[in-house]
């Protein structure tokens, strides 16, 4: 059989009207994952993976190249000495430096746990802090063989500016040496290298907003819609031109934004030289209407375009599972399930496309354990052999005549437009190209061509993936204020008043107003009402209850916050609050639909049965609680609980109605590819 790695490597633009870097994801990346993802491959002589990378990801890596400094607003402020900045400024440094990924990160570097539970800092804690941050970030590959960086490691502490210096010095001249890496494996035949429509949009939305709507008819879309398709064509010519400039050939793999798919963005691929793309194996699902998992095992002809179909199954455990076990047990889990296909057919091609780089900080070791574990069962088995996407193509394929419109998330578009915000901001989208095709006849063609930038910017995915209310991320606000500036731009090159909705920001700042968040992936906490570690419910929903409190509320109700959360077999509650007050005499009542369960327990400590549901309490400092999930049939259930003390009642929560949880749900849609 073979094995087909897809690894997507992207970064949205984070660059503002002056071309300087707002946020500083995507450095961080480079010293923790472009290189190293490769690196790690290259270490077996007979693996072989595709790298899909990203234009606006080859733009913004090049801006490292020489002084970053100056053109990445955080570490403009990094470098500096901490009195230098004013509050603000540290305020916000501060967020970025604490926002790495503890149990994974900051766990180990000693000086760092113990700057991370600090609310404020010293000039000289300031900056520990912000070395510390990046050296967390650092790859294996910086932490193994780069000598300044093991050198700071050891040090661990009492950091200078001259180590800023020379740190930023040495990881600048690490990140001008990818690239060439990356093309020197695909000259030896180790690896394709593959990009995406410039500024990653999803093609079908500019094509036909209408698709939307065909892959669910549910979905409300723009009133104002019309077709872009000029606009998809210069995402796809650009990220042309931009991949010959970086690595010297051409390349006719893509991978679509999203793995988002139609009749219409095929034609187009198609007709400027794109032979390979791939998607999900939903989209082949909904195009052949069936669910045969054995038909994705081989790649597909659509009107003269090869079209691989990703195992969802296998790419997700690799995403979001396999975080979770030992890195030795993951990779022979995987092996055994590539050996039931097969063992069914022994000539299956199986693509494996997820994100290159998000997953691995939740990985111990930034998964070098789990991948160097993989790659040598790969290297030491006689059925599977892995192949790039160059190999894929001299593969028989199957005949497609159908393909349904759709991504990789559901079949659908529902995480781009759909949701009040998202659609919102695709209204204004529309609004501004309208208001630009009524006077672009008195523009000069540079004035035309910046505005054509701030277009084709303004349509990337990701901004409509951050809108509303299913992702999270502390940093909404930046992300709203970067769309929305692209907008704002083009009226002022135009010369006409800015519409006042552009200077309204599109996002409720899920960071601070919203008092509900999603849970973003699986926990495992210890249930024994201690807050001993917070961490192990990072990941956890929250519903803040406080922010829903009127004045007299606030002084009385005893529940200001709930966590809550799931794996495999348990549901997971804690709720903070006024609680060890009530550790002796408070009452806490369950209810569960549509099964229509539902059970009174103590606060003290217990473990029992109800109704054939195990559930287990402990309160101390929180209570927390814990549901068995064996014996609930249902797919999705809604959750009450009821507060008492002494028999009288507290509290009713959640205060807005009900928790809806989705047992099956395994937090995919949390992460981007």
């Amino acid at each position: 059989m073979n094995l087909s790695f897809i690894w997507h490597m992207h970064q949205p633009d984070y660059r503002n009207e002056e071309g300087i870097m707002q946020m500083p994801w995507v450095f961080l990346h480079a010293i923790k994952d472009y290189y190293d993802m490769p690196w790690m491959m290259s270490r077996y002589e007979n693996i072989q993976a595709t790298f899909n990378i990203t234009p606006t990801l080859i733009e913004q890596m090049k801006l490292y190249y020489d002084n970053p400094a100056k053109n990445d607003k955080f570490l403009s402020m990094w470098l500096q000495h901490p009195s230098k900045m004013d509050e603000t400024e540290k305020k916000w440094l501060i967020k970025i430096c604490k926002s790495a990924h503890y149990e994974t990160m900051i766990r180990g570097l000693q000086r760092y746990e113990e700057l991370y539970r600090q609310d404020s800092f010293d000039d000289e804690e300031l900056q520990d802090l912000e070395v510390l941050f990046i050296l967390s970030w650092c790859g294996n590959y910086l932490k193994r063989e780069n000598d300044f960086v093991k050198h700071l490691v050891q040090k661990g502490r009492d950091f200078t500016g001259e180590d800023k210096t020379i740190l930023l010095e040495t990881l600048s001249h690490f990140i001008r040496g990818i690239w060439p890496f990356y093309k020197e494996l695909y000259e030896q035949k180790r690896i394709t290298i593959a990009t995406t429509p410039f500024y990653h949009p999803i093609l079908p939305l500019l094509l036909d907003m209408q698709n939307a709507k065909k892959a669910n008819p549910h979905t409300k879309i723009p009133k104002n819609h019309e077709c872009l398709q000029e606009d998809a064509a210069l995402h796809i010519q650009k990220a042309q031109k931009l991949f010959y400039d970086t690595f010297g050939y051409e390349t006719d793999v893509f991978w679509p934004a999203e793995g988002a798919v139609d009749r219409l963005s095929i034609e187009l691929l198609g007709k400027m030289g794109v032979k390979f793309i791939a998607t999900d194996e939903v989209i082949l699902y909904k195009s052949l209407r069936t669910n045969n998992k054995n038909l994705i095992y081989s790649p597909y002809n659509y009107n003269d375009m090869l079209i691989g179909f990703r195992d969802h199954r296998l790419s997700d455990l690799i995403g979001f599972e396999y975080r979770y076990k030992d890195p030795k047990e993951a990779a022979e889990d995987f092996l055994s399930n590539l050996q039931q296909i097969q063992n069914h057919n022994n000539t299956a091609t199986v693509f494996v496309i997820l994100d290159g780089e998000n997953a691995w900080e939740f990985y111990k070791n930034n998964a070098f354990d789990f991948f160097q574990s993989l790659y040598a069962k790969l290297e030491a088995s006689s059925w599977c052999k892995t192949l790039r996407v160059d190999a894929i193509k001299n593969l028989p394929a199957r005949e497609l005549v159908n393909l349904a419109p759709g991504s990789w998330i559901e079949g659908n578009f529902d995480t781009w437009v759909g949701d009040d915000e998202k659609t919102r901001a695709w209204e204004l989208l529309f609004l501004t190209k309208k208001d630009y095709e009524h006077h672009k006849e008195s523009l000069s063609e540079t004035t035309k061509a910046k505005i054509t930038e701030h277009f084709l910017a303004a349509e990337c995915s990701d901004w409509f993936w951050w809108y509303g209310s299913d992702h999270y991320t502390n940093f909404t606000l930046e992300f709203d204020a970067l769309f929305r500036k692209h907008l704002i731009e083009i009226y002022e090159l135009i010369g006409i008043s800015v519409p006042n909705d552009l200077y309204i920001p599109i996002s409720n700042d899920q960071s601070s107003t919203k008092f509900w968040i999603r849970p973003q992936s699986k926990i495992t906490p210890t249930i024994d009402g201690k807050r001993d570690s917070f961490f192990e419910w990072m990941g956890c929903g929250v519903i803040d209850e406080s922010k829903q409190f009127s004045t007299m509320q606030s002084n009385t109700a005893p529940v200001k916050k709930i966590y809550y959360g799931q794996d495999e077999k348990y549901l997971y509650f804690a709720f903070e609050g006024d609680i060890e007050k009530l550790c002796k005499n408070g009452m806490l009542t369950v209810i569960i639909d549509p099964i229509g369960w539902s059970e009174r327990i103590s606060f003290k400590h217990k473990t029992s049965t109800a109704q054939g549901i195990e559930i287990e309490a402990a309160c101390a400092e929180w209570l927390e609680i814990r549901v068995g999930k064996a014996q609930i049939e249902e797919k999705k259930i809604w959750l009450r609980f009821e507060i008492a003390k002494d028999s009288s009642p507290l509290q009713t929560l959640p205060s807005f109605g009900e928790l809806e949880m989705d047992l099956q749900d395994d937090y995919a849609k949390n992460w981007f590819i």
